[in-house]
């Protein structure tokens, strides 16, 4: 079970890496052919790795996000936001009816 659980994060990884290497390119307004030429890496492997089918080395990370002009961190901190849960808070239900009283009033 446990061996499953770091699968389909792996997965999810995989996936939101990509996700956030296609937004950059986009918003850039950037086609893969000029990303992949500039980062010396195969259309078809950016490609794959946008699509979240193939996982990034570090190096390869490093070559795309010079050719995006991004900074690794600031992909690596938006793809760690994107995988974060929404925190929700759970007030102890004395609170919530205090607050609920208060509304009321």
């Amino acid at each position: 079970m446990h061996c499953e659980k770091e699968w389909s994060l792996a997965l999810l990884l995989r996936e939101a890496l990509g996700d956030e290497l296609r937004r950059l390119r986009t918003d850039q307004g950037r086609t893969l052919r000029e990303v992949s030429t500039s980062a010396r890496v195969s259309l078809g492997y950016l490609s794959e790795l946008e699509r979240g089918q193939k996982e990034a080395s570090s190096e390869l990370l490093a070559a795309i996000c010079v050719a995006l002009e991004v900074p690794v961190g600031a992909v690596l901190t938006e793809v760690g936001r994107s995988m974060t849960p929404p925190v929700i808070e759970v007030l102890p239900t004395d609170q919530v009816a205090a607050g609920t009283a208060l509304a009321a009033a």
